[in-house]
Parts: C-alpha cells; sequence; structure tokens
C-alpha cells in the first residue's frame, strides 16, 4: 500500500459552520482521493481530489481551511493549513 501524499491528525472538522463532527479527526490525501476520517478511522466522507474546492477562508483564524466535497461544506482547524492546501494542489496536478 502506497504511503499517504498527506496526512494530518488531530484535526477538529466541522459541517457547514456550526455542527462539529469530530474534535480530533483525521485529514488523509491517498491515491488521489481526500478522506476525512474521525478519530477511531471512521469515514465523514471522501471525494477524489479533482472534485473538492479547498481554500482558506479570508475572515477566520489562521488555523482554518475550507473543503467542499459532495456537495458539503467542510470547516477543517488544521495546525498547519498551507500544507493542506499544497498538497491538494500537488495531488491535482499529479492526476492531471
Amino acid at each position: 500500500m502506497a504511503e499517504p501524499e498527506f496526512n494530518a491528525t488531530g484535526v477538529r472538522i466541522e459541517r457547514g459552520l456550526l455542527r462539529s463532527l469530530t474534535r480530533a479527526g483525521q485529514v488523509v490525501i491517498k491515491d488521489g482521493r481526500l478522506a476525512l476520517l474521525t478519530s477511531y478511522g471512521t469515514e465523514i466522507d471522501s471525494a477524489p481530489v479533482q472534485a473538492v474546492q479547498a481554500h482558506k477562508p479570508l475572515f477566520a483564524a489562521r488555523d482554518r481551511a475550507l473543503a467542499m466535497m459532495n456537495g458539503h461544506r467542510y470547516s477543517l482547524t488544521l495546525g498547519t493549513p498551507d500544507r493542506f492546501l499544497d498538497a491538494v494542489r500537488a495531488a491535482r496536478s499529479a492526476r492531471a
């Protein structure tokens, strides 16, 4: 099995702006797919990186990133959102 292209643990994942799904989740980019996992490893959502829109919100904390996938907006509180955004871009260009 190949190594993940990006793996972040201890990520707070919220759907929309109000509903917290997990406070210690995991974000994994592997084999051209982005997966959001709970702290127990259960998949919250996943999609091909080509179908994911990820960006840094304009008026939010520095440790936040937003991801749109499968019609849902997820707010991700990561220690390094720039690494996450760079990994999404790199995975997209690798699959293009």
